[in-house]
């Protein structure tokens, strides 16, 4: 396998950052049409499902989704490159 350079370390680290920008999109709005699907009753605590929309919102918090689209936006707009991390 070949060594991991800067350019090939860049266009990774923006793939897994389109993955999150797009997956909390969708995670959000799905959990979402569930209840404007479902109507007003689908909120009542003894269905539970306002735990499918919590636990998309504490996934979006936990890695903020805010500095995916900072990064996306600066390399193709930009050129710049998202800063590597390691840990060694």
């Amino acid at each position: 396998a070949a060594p991991i350079d800067t350019a090939s370390a860049a266009r990774a680290s923006i793939a897994v950052a389109e993955a999150k920008v797009l997956t909390t999109e969708i995670a959000l709005q799905a959990s979402e049409k569930l209840f404007e699907l479902a109507g007003s009753r689908a909120t009542l605590a003894e269905f539970n499902l306002d735990r499918h929309w919590r636990n998309a919102r504490v996934h979006t918090l936990h890695d903020p989704v805010r500095w995916k689209y900072h990064a996306v936006g600066a390399y193709y707009l930009n050129g710049t490159l998202p800063a590597r991390h390691s840990w060694i």
